[in-house]
């Protein structure tokens, strides 16, 4: 499976936006790949991996939002004191 993953991350949890001044930070976007894992059910890669496999899906200027029920569960896990 080991690449597809990625695929079907960037498909179930993000979306991209043409005309945006901003987009997900480096943070923002490996811990929503690390919520996803814990949805999905999946083992999170390493960071190195992560990061690795984005250069190539994920081009320059590209601005990605989250999406779906691992945007959810970041938001809530990172944000525990707004709740």
């Amino acid at each position: 499976m080991a690449y597809a993953e990625f695929d079907q991350f960037l498909q179930e949890a993000t979306y991209r936006e043409q005309e945006s001044d901003s987009t997900l930070d480096a943070d923002s976007f490996f811990g929503l790949y690390t919520s996803w894992c814990s949805v999905s059910r999946y083992t999170p890669r390493t960071e190195h991996t992560f990061w690795a496999a984005m250069r190539h899906r994920v081009g320059p200027g590209q601005c990605l939002r989250m999406k779906g029920p691992a945007a959810a569960d970041y938001i809530l896990t990172s944000y525990r004191a707004v709740v």
